[in-house]
Formats: structure tokens, C-alpha cells, sequence
């Protein structure tokens, strides 16, 4: 069976002047002369390849990024090739907020995106930058594409969701230190193994303020054969990608379609005791607990959208759960309407949701005090002097987040319409 797919992939690897657009986009014209592309080929670049993480001027480079890009579009054009590698990107709606952006730009111009959903706080990344959401493959006229930036390599699930939904493509923008040479080549191979699918990465080299870079960006096959590697120098260098190799490989058996789900999301439904002995080793290995609480009577689409922001703020959610009871005492009589056994089910099948507890006291500050999150999530139009827990959760180092509703609904509402709805409609 012919598979259509990019006739080849390569990587232009080079060391990346700190701050210097011009003199990096010289070396990008440069290699892709030297290299001499097939067209229709797929050209991968390092991450932040024209600036480096030049954190001072990082929102001037983000300005750049579009004018950049451009002459991307210029040199795909002129080549009839596809360019990918990583720029500064700056948040539309003029919050100042900066991402890590990897663009697939063609002929055309750019054809889709992927943000760095794994900040390297190492690096001091999570300081200047926000991570971005889930991706999904981008289109192009040779087949689906997937991305990863430099640290999102270390998190397998970002490449099986993609692969999942179709790459057949993963394409890799990375500055990985030499340190760590042999985690880059082995995760490389690993994501392509358990994926079956062709890896696209390149490296930059050189130095990066005092850290050593490690090079060898490497094309691999879908059996995690490699295809191409550099070595620690300047280098650009491409592969045939064979689609028929990975319809063999996909043949036998396909790891990249099997997707089975034997969580049980009940298991969510913690007492207190429980919740602490399940956030200790989360804690220990260096993951942040954030915290909100509600009613949460009957689920709608403005608490959804709350809690996958919630979720965004830190590594874990907790949601704090009036039991009825205590509903009752907030609400008055007739609520809540689904009992708290109920709405405990509905939240834990959430996947923003990782614990969910009940509490039956007026607030919550005595759960709060005793799992003290490191975030602290509340409605925006809650002031925040008057969210219960925000000074003992900033005292002790944390943060409080207040997170506006997206849509315009609300559970009273909602009751009303039924109320008033007639019988059987």
C-alpha cells in the first residue's frame, strides 16, 4: 500500500546568537542553500531559533515573530518546502503573556501551530512564559503533523494524543543541553517506538550562555531506527521518510490506536484522610496542589469551564464539596437538588477534576488550612479579601487565583427554567 507522505524530513542544526534575528535567519539561509531540500520535504529548526531565550527583550522578539515568519513563508515558497521551528509568540489579546510557539509555515504561509504546553522552570521558562494548551495535528498537503517543544518530549501522552488523532509526523524543536544527551537520543527513539511513528528533531549546538548544547538532531523511522544524525556541530542533514515503513510496522500491530481507559473515575471520591495520604507523594515529587470549592447542584457549562482553568493553574484540582447539608444551610430548603453522593460522581468523571472531597462545615478553611494548596481558586466576582483562605494560603508561600465564568448560566437559572418549563417539555 503507497502511503502519500513528505518525501523527506530534515533539520538544520546550528548554534543560535543570543538576541541576533538577523545573523541567526543568515544561518538558516545559508544551511537550507548547503542542504539543498527535495521540495515537498519538511525542514525542522531549533527552539527559539532567532532569538535564543533572550527573557529581557522577549516581548520586542515576540513582536518580530510575524515579520519573521514571513520570510519563512518566502524561503518555503521559493523552495516548495515546509519550515518548522520554534518563535516567541505574543498573546492576542494584549495581556503581555508570552508562549513558546512552534509554526509549520509552507508556501502559503503558516499552516498551524503548536505551544509549549511544558514550561522548564529549570530554565526559569514558567517565569516569563505561559504554557500553551493541547494540540492537535496540523493539516498540510503531505499528511498530519504533530509537535513537541524541547521539555514536552519528556511527557508521552502530548505525542499519543497526537498520534491518536492522526500525526503521522512528530516534529521536535529543541535547545537539550549535552548534559543530557542520552535522555534526548533515547526519548527520541522511545517516542517513535511506542508510537510508531516518524520523529523529526532538531537540536540546536554550541553554547547557550554557559551551557553546552547537545546537537545530534536525528531523523527516526517508526521502528525508532535512526534515519539521520548529526553530531555536536553545525550540520544540516535530511532522510527519506518511506511511508510503506510504518504501514509495516502498523501492520502487525498498532500501539497508536489502542486506547483503553481502565481508570475508574469514581476512585476520585476521597475522604480528607485519604486526600492528604494521596497529595503527600504528589507534593514529593515536586507537584502543585491547587483548590476550589462549590456546590456544583447541578453541573453546567460555566463550572466546567471554571474547573479546566482551575486545572491549569497547578499539577493537581481539588475540588472541596458542600455536603448537603451544608448546602442547605447556604441555599435553603429544596437544595440541593442532587444528592452529594451524586455530584461527587458527576465532578470526579471530569478530567480537570483529580480529587474530589466533601465538607460539611459553613466554609471551607478547615480542609483549605489542612491541605494548604499552593493555588487557591475562586470566582472573579469574589474580591479577594473576602475569599476564605487566602491569607492562610498566601502565608504560607501560595497563590490566589480568581477565575471569571465564561458563560452567562447559573444553577438557579437553570432550576427556574425548569420550573417554569411545562410538564413533559
Amino acid at each position: 500500500m503507497k502511503h502519500h507522505f513528505f518525501p523527506r524530513a530534515g533539520f538544520l542544526q546550528f548554534e543560535i546568537l543570543f538576541g541576533a534575528p538577523q545573523a541567526n535567519l543568515d544561518t538558516v539561509q545559508k544551511l537550507i542553500g548547503r542542504l539543498e531540500p527535495e521540495a515537498g520535504s519538511v525542514i525542522v529548526l531549533p527552539e527559539l531559533w532567532s532569538s535564543g531565550f533572550d527573557y529581557v527583550n522577549a516581548e520586542a522578539h515576540a513582536r518580530e515573530t510575524p515579520a519573521i515568519l514571513a520570510q519563512m513563508a518566502a524561503i518555503a515558497r521559493r523552495k516548495r518546502i515546509f519550515i518548522a521551528g520554534s518563535h516567541l509568540e505574543a498573546d492576542k489579546d494584549l495581556t503581555h503573556s508570552l508562549y513558546n510557539t512552534l509554526y509549520v509555515t509552507g508556501p502559503d504561509g503558516v499552516i498551524g501551530k503548536f505551544q509549549k504546553q511544558h514550561l522548564f522552570a529549570y530554565w526559569q521558562e514558567d517565569k516569563y512564559f505561559q504554557p500553551g494548551n493541547n494540540c492537535l495535528p496540523v493539516q498540510t498537503p503531505w499528511g498530519s503533523v504533530g509537535g513537541l517543544i524541547c521539555y514536552d518530549l519528556r511527557f508521552p501522552e502530548i505525542v499519543r494524543n497526537q498520534v491518536f488523532r492522526g500525526a503521522d509526523l512528530m516534529l521536535v524543536s529543541a535547545q537539550w543541553p549535552a548534559a543530557r544527551l542520552d535522555h534526548w537520543r533515547v526519548l527520541l527513539q522511545a517516542r517513535a517506538i511506542e508510537n510508531q511513528v516518524f520523529v523529526a528533531a532538531c537540536n540546536s549546538c554550541g553554547r547557550t550562555g554557559k551551557i553546552e548544547m547537545a546537537g545530534h538532531s536525528m531523523i527516526l523511522a517508526p521502528d525508532g531506527s535512526i534515519l539521520a544524525e548529526a553530531v555536536e556541530k553545525e550540520e544540516a542533514l535530511s532522510a527519506v521518510l518511506a511511508g510503506e515503513a510504518m504501514v509495516s510496522v502498523r501492520d502487525r500491530f498498532c500501539t497508536s490506536g489502542e486506547r483503553p481507559r481502565p481508570v475508574q473515575d469514581s476512585e476520585k471520591m476521597v475522604s480528607p484522610d485519604q486526600l492528604i495520604s494521596q497529595l503527600d507523594p504528589i507534593r514529593k515529587r515536586g507537584g502543585g496542589i491547587a483548590f476550589t470549592n462549590g456546590c456544583f447542584d447541578i453541573l453546567h457549562s460555566g463550572h466546567v469551564s471554571y474547573l479546566e482553568k482551575a486545572r491549569q493553574t497547578a499539577d493537581c484540582l481539588v475540588v472541596g464539596l458542600n455536603s448537603d447539608a451544608s448546602v442547605r444551610v447556604i441555599k435553603g430548603n429544596g437544595r440541593p437538588v442532587n444528592s452529594e453522593i451524586d455530584r461527587a460522581r458527576v465532578l470526579s468523571a471530569l478530567a480537570c477534576v483529580d480529587f474530589v472531597v466533601l465538607f460539611g462545615e459553613e466554609t471551607p478553611l478547615q480542609l483549605i488550612q489542612t491541605i494548604m494548596p499552593e493555588v487557591l481558586i475562586k470566582g472573579a466576582d469574589w474580591p479577594e479579601e473576602k475569599i476564605v483562605g487566602a491569607r492562610e494560603v498566601k502565608s504560607a508561600g501560595g497563590r490566589v487565583v480568581r477565575i471569571g465564568f465564561e458563560h452567562a448560566v447559573s444553577t438557579s437559572e437553570v432550576i427556574e427554567r425548569v420550573r417554569q418549563s411545562p410538564s413533559g417539555k
